[in-house]
């Protein structure tokens, strides 16, 4: 699909018809995520694909907002592993696994899979449901599937500030 379109048909799915992410699929998902840029190239970042009934139940208790996605990707990065800036006030860590996040999304409508960015979890209880590493922060969750028939974008998504109103020169 080519990329302006990608970007014009992508939106949030929130709801789902149960089908499965064929490998392939996902496959390619997951290389757009290995592939984006990360500050000074650490890769920092950690990708769990969470498909099992046993994985998803627990993503459950950590979210209401699976929306019956067959497959959840968990965007993670190691706190330990990160490029803090000049200043030290900011680190790469959210930043990075953001690129990385924003990447698979976009790939995912490339290759026909729809998806739903999702942040509404505490980072701490997902990553004890998880068993996650104690040194990583869990930024996202990426829900991937199909949408059910008669989904579509929320009504707000095409409403869009004029550019004037977000771009300045200088």
């Amino acid at each position: 699909m080519e990329f302006q379109r990608v970007i014009q048909e992508r939106y949030s799915c929130k709801k789902f018809d149960g089908r499965p992410v064929e490998k392939s699929k996902l496959d390619a998902i997951l290389e757009a995520g290995r592939l984006a840029p990360t500050a000074k190239n650490l890769q920092e970042q950690r990708i769990y694909v969470v498909q099992s009934e046993t994985g998803l139940a627990k993503v459950d208790q950590a979210t209401p907002c699976r929306y019956g996605a067959t497959t959840a990707v968990i965007v993670a990065f190691d706190k330990n592993y990160v490029f803090t800036y000049p200043g030290e006030k900011r680190d790469s860590g959210v930043e990075d696994a953001s690129i990385v996040a924003t990447h698979m999304m976009l790939a995912a409508k490339a290759v026909g899979v729809d998806s739903c960015w999702i942040n509404f979890f505490d980072p701490e209880v997902m990553a004890k449901e998880l068993g996650l590493p104690a040194n990583e922060e869990v930024l996202m969750l990426l829900d991937l599937g199909y949408a059910a028939e008669g989904t579509k974008p929320l009504a707000t998504h095409n409403q869009r500030k004029e550019i004037s109103e977000t771009v300045s020169y200088i």
